[in-house]
């Protein structure tokens, strides 16, 4: 993904002069390309966030479009104040990418995990927020972020995800795309956990059950028109997100359907799946992580078939 997103950056910085790159003194090498060809708009702020954040404010209103990049963690919490008054309360165009979102970097112990970062930032007013799954997304959804006049968040993985796109998708905010169909059970899978939940999605096959599959690259706005047809046409509505479930994708669908004016039109139980209300205390790979907090295509398809036949004995009930 992080490939894609240096690759895709240049693209745009050549047909937009206006568009500027801020580091937070990391991937120089993945940025040699961008540095060789528009030297006088790369900034390697080095480790200080926060002021990466002021520089990125100050860019925006002489009109630039800058584009803050460093690692999820440091990039959020760290400089969550400043994306708050200096780009959210002046609706300043400022597109903030975080690179290794959930547990891309496991191995590196809890300083690395980033497992919060979409409750942070989707509850800031005027703020966009994007979970691309694949690095087709990845492509597609830093273009619609540099194309509104608004702050953007795109949480990205790292590196050698799987592609699923052939091409890439027109994002939009609060956008999804369908990977597969499915008339049993729909799984909204939030970013780079997308992998995992295809491989649900064929394990639950293997059982004879139909599970639709859509990436929810919009953690916000949601995609309203997705949700109303998945909660209407589906008994059993699956969130799977590499992030917290408190405030997390699962959270803010959670909400959607409470505020729903007649809650009786959805006949779905929605089923959340991601990380638990606690630090993992030790250091793996994200496949390992993956499996200490459930979030693998076995536990996940047992859930879901759990679900199914909790609703078919309400419905005989």
């Amino acid at each position: 993904m992080r490939n894609a997103f240096a690759d895709e950056l240049l693209k745009i910085a050549l047909e937009d002069p206006k568009v500027v790159m801020l580091s937070g003194d990391i991937g120089n090498r993945l940025f040699d390309k961008f540095k060789e060809q528009a030297p006088e708009r790369f900034f390697n702020c080095g480790v200080a966030e926060a002021n990466l954040i002021g520089v990125a404010a100050g860019l925006a209103m002489d009109g630039l479009r800058p584009v803050a990049y460093t690692i999820v963690p440091f990039i959020t919490a760290r400089c969550l104040e400043q994306i708050r008054v200096d780009l959210c309360y002046h609706n300043l165009p400022v597109t903030v990418v975080g690179v290794g979102g959930g547990l891309s970097y496991a191995s590196l112990g809890g300083t690395h995990h980033a497992c919060e970062d979409l409750a942070m930032l989707r509850c800031l007013p005027e703020m966009d927020v994007y979970a691309p799954a694949d690095a087709m997304e990845v492509r597609g959804c830093l273009r619609s972020a540099l194309s509104n006049d608004s702050p953007a968040y795109v949480r990205i993985g790292k590196k050698r995800e799987p592609v699923f796109h052939k091409s890439v998708p027109d994002c939009r905010p609060g956008g999804s795309v369908q990977l597969k169909p499915g008339a049993d059970a729909v799984l909204l899978a939030c970013g780079n956990i997308l992998p995992v939940v295809m491989e649900a999605a064929e394990r639950l096959a293997s059982q004879g059950i139909e599970a639709a599959v859509h990436s929810a690259y919009g953690v916000k706005p949601l995609d309203d028109a997705l949700l109303t047809r998945a909660f209407r046409d589906y008994p059993v509505v699956a969130t799977v997100e590499e992030h917290t479930l408190l405030g997390g994708y699962g959270s803010a669908v959670a909400e959607w359907l409470a505020d729903r004016p007649d809650p009786a039109a959805a006949r779905a139980r929605l089923l959340r799946m991601g990380t638990g209300d606690s630090f993992l205390h030790e250091a793996g790979s994200q496949a390992h992580a993956r499996r200490r907090f459930g979030l693998t295509p076995k536990a996940i398809g047992e859930r879901v078939e759990q679900a199914l036949a909790q609703s078919r004995d309400a419905v005989g009930a």
